[in-house]
């Protein structure tokens, strides 16, 4: 399936400033990416680097006054969201490598602290996935999604507190409880069609049966449309941009994602 991506940001820049934006899409086992736009407006200097979650990062100095951004993309992904019933937990042990830091506590995601109602929600369920599906129904049947709601990401005990969030909050809820049992979970961010209301989404991943399931709360169920721009540990790794000095302010955000019957 072909869909067509865009996002555009508006600020108003104090004095120059430095950004580092997270908002090119990348090819990987899910999707292809064929075709994108980037433009900056007005033009200024861009070096890129990939982070240490593999994401494709930008760094520029956004001059005083108007400063905006527009990426585009055409990509092909999966026709369908894999589920997988019953595959295994893996031990610890047998992680690869570069999943192991995707067990450990993070700034959003106390993982260190969930393990008791962690073992609540899951009981009588097999490990691995199925404990996992069965946190994304206990996510999605007690924590109230609340689009827009917040503007800072909430740690996974502000979240279990307040009982609603954004779709970041209960990720990092999901995320947290998933680690509080050795199974690794990273945060994802990117774009979902046919979202309401459309904006960027946050969503999480638990890796079982030797690889990474998506997993989303936020959604009566999986459907089609995700693609990701970056992983993470938590909303701390994938923000899509982050600027340092004076505060700016951000005058206008559009996202959109459209399918298309095929690369034109």
């Amino acid at each position: 399936m072909w869909f067509q991506t865009s996002c555009d940001l508006a600020f108003d820049v104090i004095e120059p400033t430095p950004f580092v934006l997270m908002l090119r899409p990348r090819s990987g086992p899910q999707q292809w990416l064929a075709r994108e736009e980037y433009r900056l407006v007005p033009s200024v200097p861009v070096s890129e680097f990939t982070d240490v979650y593999g994401n494709l990062c930008q760094r520029l100095i956004a001059p005083p006054g108007h400063f905006s951004v527009h990426t585009a993309a055409e990509v092909m992904i999966s026709d369908r969201v894999e589920r997988a019933p019953g595959a295994p937990f893996v031990q610890v042990q047998d992680l690869p490598d570069e999943v192991l830091s995707y067990l450990l506590p993070s700034r959003y995601c106390e993982s260190d602290r969930f393990y008791n109602m962690a073992t609540e929600i899951t009981a009588g369920q097999l490990l691995g996935y199925d404990q996992v599906s069965a946190i994304e129904d206990w996510l999605r049947n007690r924590i109230k999604y609340l689009p827009g709601s917040s503007n800072y990401p909430a740690s996974a005990i502000e979240v279990n507190n307040r009982q609603s969030g954004v779709c970041r909050d209960l990720s990092h809820l999901g995320i947290a409880l998933c680690r509080s049992m050795s199974i690794p979970a990273r945060m994802v961010v990117g774009y979902l069609y046919e979202l309401e209301p459309m904006d960027m989404h946050a969503w999480f991943e638990a890796y079982v049966g030797g690889r990474w399931y998506t997993f989303d709360a936020t959604q009566a169920g999986l459907r089609n449309g995700y693609i990701v721009i970056g992983y993470g540990r938590d909303a701390a790794d994938v923000a899509v941009y982050n600027q340092f000095g004076l505060p700016v302010t951000i005058t206008s955000q559009d996202i959109q994602v459209q399918r298309i019957d095929a690369q034109s």
